[in-house]
């Protein structure tokens, strides 16, 4: 059993950064962790994803030169560091981990087997 905890969610002026921490209870080298994010009466979508088996990357458009994710050195955490946010940022966020290499990595589906507790994020003025 893998258990996961984010942190570093605050509150944030428009154009503000902020770094979010995912630690895991175990080791993360067989898992890919994504970023997913939920705002209210919405979906929760995928934002980036590191497959940390093949230490590859991958975001979705409305992030992609604004967020980068990573693994901190060799420690069981990955952070997703968040630059230029905008008010459209705004939602709770939530690191996932999964055994697989998924294509629509974006998509919440049960291939993603722990989920940490989230942490808000709020972009306004």
């Amino acid at each position: 059993q893998l258990q996961l905890v984010e942190s570093g969610g605050d509150l944030v002026q428009p154009g503000g950064s902020l770094r979010l921490s995912c630690a895991a209870s175990g080791s993360l080298d067989n898992f890919a962790i994504t970023w997913f994010r939920q705002a209210p009466g919405k979906e929760r979508e995928g934002v980036a994803t590191i497959d940390l088996t093949r230490s590859r990357t991958a975001y979705i458009d409305s992030v992609k030169g604004r967020f980068i994710t990573s693994r901190i050195n060799a420690e069981n955490t990955v952070s997703l560091q968040m630059d230029d946010l905008k008010p459209e940022d705004t939602a709770v966020y939530y690191c996932a981990a999964t055994p697989f290499s998924l294509s629509s990595w974006y998509l919440d589906t049960p291939e993603y087997v722990y989920w940490g507790q989230g942490t808000q994020v709020t972009v306004s003025s």
